[in-house]
C-alpha cells in the first residue's frame, strides 16, 4: 500500500508541477492554452474558464497542457494566430519550453528548504560502525561503538570532518581520541593507501584507516532564510551529480544497469513514505531535480530537444519542414523506447535476483 500510494504521490506532483511550468509560461507570454489536465486518460470532471478548459482525469500520475496551434499541420482562424504557440517567436516558445524543468529546480529548492528548516540536515556523527581486519585501525584496537572525540588534540563532532583529515594526512600518523563507554582512549594510527571504487564506480586510491561509520546522525534545524540558500545549493550541487552521472554513463564508466524505471523509482517512493513524510519529501526533491535535467537533453520528444529544433529554425530563419519535423520526432521517440526497454530490463532483473 506504502507503494502505491508512494508513487501516485511522487510521479504525480512531479509531473504536474513540471506541466504547471509550462502552462504559466504560455499564460505569461499570451499564448492560449485549450486544455490543462490533472492526470491522464478519460475526464471525471471538468470546466471551461477563459478560454481553457480545466480538468481531472482517471490516471492521477500527473497532468498535461495542450497549447493553440502546438500541432502539426492545426488549421487556425486568422483572429487566433498572435496566440498560436507555433506562430510565436523562438524566445516566447524556448520560455515555454524551459518553464517545465524550471518548475521542477523551484520545486526541489522548496523541497530541500522545508526539509531543512522541519527536520533538518543530517549530520553522521565520527562512530565507528565496523573495524575491518588487517587494517591500521584494527591494528591500534579500534572497536565498533567508539566515539572519535578529537585528532591529534583537536576536538571533532562529524564523520565528515574525521574524513578530511584522514584524507589530507599523506600518511602521517594520526592521534585518535576515543571515547569508549565512560572511558577515554588515545591510540595512534597510520592511514594507508588504499584503491576504493568512487560513487561512479572508478578505482582511485585514497588514504584509509580501515572504519565504517555507524550511520548514526543528528538533524540540525536551519532558520528559513538559511533554509534557502542550503536548498538553493543542494539543488545546483545535484543537477551537477546529475549531468556528471550522464556523461559517466555514456563513458561507460557507469554500467547501464545502474538505470533504475518506474518500477525501481515505485520501490523507492514506497520505502521512503513508509519511513516517513521528511525522508519522501527529500526524494521527491532528488527526483525533481532528475526529472528536470533528463527533459533538458537534446534528445527529440523531450523539452531540450524540442529548444534545439527551434533554435535550428531561428538560424535558419524559416520553419523545418512537416516531414523533416516528422522523421526527427521519430527518431526521438526511438531514443526512448530503447531508453524504456533498458530500464525495465533492469528493474525487472532487479525484482527476479531480489526474489
Amino acid at each position: 500500500m506504502h507503494t502505491v500510494i508512494g508513487v501516485v504521490v511522487v510521479l504525480g506532483v512531479l509531473i504536474f508541477f513540471h506541466e504547471l511550468g509550462h502552462f504559466l509560461m504560455a499564460r505569461w507570454v499570451g499564448v492560449r492554452v485549450l486544455k490543462f489536465s490533472l492526470g491522464f486518460g478519460p475526464k471525471i470532471w471538468g470546466f471551461v474558464r477563459g478560454g481553457t478548459e480545466y480538468c481531472i482525469s482517471a490516471i492521477p500520475l500527473g497532468g498535461y497542457v495542450k497549447l493553440l496551434g502546438e500541432s502539426p499541420g492545426e488549421e487556425l482562424r486568422p483572429e487566433d494566430i498572435p496566440y498560436s504557440f507555433s506562430h510565436r517567436p523562438f524566445k516566447d516558445k524556448a520560455l515555454i519550453v524551459v518553464a517545465g524543468p524550471l518548475a521542477n529546480f523551484i520545486l526541489a529548492w522548496i523541497f530541500f528548504a522545508l526539509v531543512f528548516t522541519f527536520q533538518g540536515k543530517p549530520v553522521y556523527l565520527p562512530e565507528v560502525g565496523k573495524v575491518l581486519p588487517g587494517t591500521p585501525a584494527a591494528e591500534a584496537g579500534l572497536k565498533p561503538g567508539d566515539l572519535i572525540i578529537a585528532v591529534n588534540g583537536k576536538p571533532i563532532e562529524t564523520w565528515q570532518e574525521l574524513n578530511e583529515i584522514i584524507k589530507k594526512s599523506a600518511g602521517r600518523p594520526l592521534k585518535l581520541t576515543i571515547k569508549r563507554g565512560e572511558e577515554k582512549i588515545v591510540v595512534t594510527v597510520t592511514p594507508r593507501l588504499r584503491e576504493v571504487k568512487n560513487i561512479f564506480g572508478e578505482t582511485v586510491k585514497v588514504p584509509m584507516i580501515g572504519i565504517m561509520a555507524a550511520g548514526k546522525a543528528r538533524f540540525e534545524k536551519t532558520d528559513p532564510a538559511r533554509a534557502l540558500i542550503d536548498g538553493l545549493v543542494m539543488v545546483f550541487a545535484m543537477i551537477k551529480l546529475t549531468l556528471v552521472s550522464i556523461v559517466k554513463l555514456i563513458e561507460r564508466v557507469l554500467p547501464l544497469s545502474t538505470l533504475g524505471g518506474p518500477i525501481f523509482i515505485a520501490k523507492l517512493a514506497g520505502e521512503q513514505a513508509q519511513a516517513g513524510l521528511w525522508p519522501l519529501v527529500s526524494f521527491m526533491a532528488v527526483l525533481s531535480v532528475n526529472l528536470g535535467v533528463l527533459n533538458l537533453l537534446p534528445i527529440p520528444m523531450l523539452d531540450g530537444g524540442h529548444l534545439v529544433l527551434f533554435a535550428i529554425e531561428a538560424i535558419r530563419g524559416k520553419p523545418l519542414s512537416e516531414k523533416t519535423k516528422e522523421l526527427i520526432m521519430k527518431v526521438g521517440l526511438a531514443i526512448l523506447v530503447v531508453l524504456m526497454m533498458v530500464v525495465f530490463y533492469n528493474d525487472i532483473l532487479r525484482l527476479i535476483r531480489k526474489s
